[in-house]
C-alpha cells in the first residue's frame, strides 16, 4: 500500500515563513554587524542557506555559515563538528534545523556551538512538532503543528522550492 502524505506548507508558503523570520531577526539583530548562521545536517543547512539570502538582500550585515554535522540518531556517537569551520569565539550565532521534535538534536548542537564561547545564540526551526522530551525551544518557528507521535513530518528539498509533508 502506497503511504499518502499530505501537503502542509506549499513552497508560496515556505517562502513566506522564511521572509518572515528573516525579518524577524533583523528587528532582533538590526544593531550586529556579523551573524553566523549554523545549520544542521542536513535540512537545516539547507533552510539556513535560504535564510542567509533572504538577510544578505534586506541588510549590509555579514553572514557566515557553517554546518552542524551531528548524528541524528545517536548524538553522542561521533564527534560532533562544524564545516567550514569558522570561529564562533565571542560570536552571534544562530542554530537553524528543519524539524524539531523531541529536542535532542537541537539540544546537542547547541551544546557544540555553547562550548566555542560564543555572545549570543538564538534558535530557528520551520516546523515545531510540540513533541519536546529535552529542555530547548526555538525562537522563531515557520509553523508549529501538533502530530501524533506516529505522524511524520518531510521537509522536502527540490530545486527551486521547498515543500513541507505529513505522512
Amino acid at each position: 500500500m502506497a503511504e499518502t502524505k499530505t501537503l502542509i506548507l506549499n513552497p508560496k508558503e515556505v517562502d513566506q515563513k522564511i521572509k518572515r523570520i528573516a525579518h524577524q531577526i533583523l528587528e532582533e539583530y538590526h544593531i550586529e554587524k556579523k551573524i553566523i548562521f549554523a545549520g544542521i545536517s542536513k535540512n537545516g543547512f539547507l533552510l539556513a542557506k535560504h535564510i542567509c539570502k533572504e538577510i544578505q538582500a534586506h541588510s549590509n550585515i555579514e553572514v557566515e555559515l557553517t554546518e552542524i554535522l551531528i548524528n541524528k540518531e545517536k548524538p553522542l556517537s561521533d564527534t560532533i563538528s562544524h564545516q567550514p569551520k569558522v570561529d564562533l569565539k565571542n560570536q552571534t550565532v544562530i542554530l537553524i534545523d528543519d524539524v524539531l521534535n523531541s529536542g535532542k538534536t537541537l539540544m546537542y548542537a547547541a551544546s557544540h556551538i555553547i562550548d566555542h564561547n560564543i555572545k549570543r545564540m538564538n534558535t530557528i526551526v520551520l516546523i515545531d512538532r510540540r513533541h519536546r522530551k529535552f529542555p530547548i525551544k526555538a525562537n522563531w518557528v515557520g509553523l508549529t503543528l501538533s502530530t501524533t507521535l506516529q505522524e511524520h513530518i518531510t521537509v522536502e528539498f527540490l530545486k527551486t522550492k521547498i515543500e513541507v509533508y505529513l505522512h
